[in-house]
């Protein structure tokens, strides 16, 4: 069983940068892959970006690629989002997520917020 905890979440001006934490219980953090994901009202759950187990192995979305860095700390168990240069459209409740072999889990969401 693997729980996760976002925060970071917050409002920002367009242009500017916010870095969201992740953090995860269990001891088998480093075996999951991790992701995070985004929801704005009305529109489906889409990914924003994935890691690898080891740290590398990196995906992004078309919409935020150049703008957004995936990272993680598997000492800390923690997945981080640094985004820079934020727009209106990337509001958003964003969520982590982990997966392996089949089983996944989802932390409660933290609101993303980009005023124009």
């Amino acid at each position: 069983q693997v729980r996760l905890v976002e925060s970071g979440g917050g409002l920002v001006q367009a242009g500017g940068s916010l870095r969201l934490s992740c953090a995860a219980s269990g001891r088998t953090f480093s075996s999951y892959a991790m992701g995070w994901y985004r929801q704005a009202p009305g529109k489906e759950r889409e990914l924003v970006a994935t890691i690898g187990s080891a740290g590398g192995n990196t995906n992004y979305a078309n919409s935020v690629k150049g703008r957004f860095t995936i990272s993680r700390d598997n000492g800390k168990g923690t997945v981080y989002l640094q985004m820079n240069s934020l727009k209106p459209e990337d509001t958003a409740v964003y969520y982590c997520k982990a997966w392996w072999i089949g089983t996944s889990y989802w932390g409660q969401g933290t609101q993303v917020t980009v005023s124009s």
